[in-house]
């Protein structure tokens, strides 16, 4: 039996005495969207680059932009309750630079490195940005992974396009 499957099995046998459930990953700084990747090699005669393509993560497409996030920090309990607080998810570019787009976000866990993905999501109505691109989540998954060998937490608005990613902290 894993360790995480261990945890699982006591925290589902001490849960209804009272314990709290136990911290399970810790993100600590974000990664805002750069939502194309470019391959090497100088630009086109046309101007376009060559092998240009799709930001996906994890099956999860990028949101039109590029995005920055200042701060991002983020707990997952064994329970599957997420908190989530951002600090100035706004658009990096064009004439909206600087601005929210009235956006609203939600969290996704996804735990498996290769397809198929599982994704383990707070809800999908999301919260809406503030002006200055601060949010706060403070949710339950929808549903509980049984082991997290590859986390990657992204922040998504409610078009499902994925716009900020959590730095995993490994010391935890």
């Amino acid at each position: 039996m894993t360790r995480m499957a261990i945890v699982w099995a006591v925290t589902a046998m001490l849960g209804p005495v009272g314990i709290q459930a136990t911290e399970f990953l810790r993100f600590e700084g974000g990664i805002g969207v750069i939502p194309a990747s470019a391959g090497a090699g100088p630009a086109n005669v046309d101007g376009t680059l060559p092998n240009v393509k799709a930001n996906v993560v994890r099956g999860v497409p990028p949101g039109a932009g590029p995005w920055r996030i200042g701060d991002l920090s983020a707990e997952v309990s064994t329970d599957g309750h997420i908190r989530v607080r951002g600090r100035g998810l706004l658009l990096a570019s064009s004439n909206s630079i600087g601005q929210n787009a009235n956006q609203s976000v939600f969290a996704t866990l996804i735990c498996e490195a290769s397809a198929p993905f599982v994704e383990h999501s707070s809800s999908r109505t999301g919260v809406p940005l503030d002006v200055n691109g601060d949010f706060r989540i403070d949710d339950e998954l929808d549903s509980v992974p049984a082991d997290c060998g590859s986390p990657v937490l992204l922040i998504r608005n409610t078009g499902g396009a994925w716009f900020a990613a959590g730095i995993l902290r490994l010391d935890n």
